[in-house]
């Protein structure tokens, strides 16, 4: 009977370290997200900067075109020049 107990408990204690692992992996995985992102959006942003100087076209780096850019990554950055054509 005192085995069957211990059992019991040494299998709840995993699925409390399960449950636990769980919920701390989700927010991880948000922010390996956003900092993914958040670089190519920058190194995107610096590309864009660097080859559109050649053609005239440039995205000031401030914090709202660089959080837009970091957020939204690829899309930010095609947002911008979309918005940047838009506004000339």
């Amino acid at each position: 009977m005192e085995n069957l107990t211990v059992i019991i408990a040494y299998g709840f204690g995993l699925f409390l370290l399960y449950l636990i692992a769980r919920l701390l992996l989700v927010p991880v995985r948000i922010l390996v997200r956003l900092l993914y992102n958040g670089v190519i959006g920058g190194v995107l942003l610096w590309l864009v900067n660097l080859v559109g100087g050649f053609f005239s076209i440039m995205i000031p780096i401030n914090p709202i075109t660089a959080l837009t850019a970091g957020f939204l990554g690829v899309p930010g950055i095609v947002l911008l020049l979309l918005l940047q054509y838009l506004l000339q």
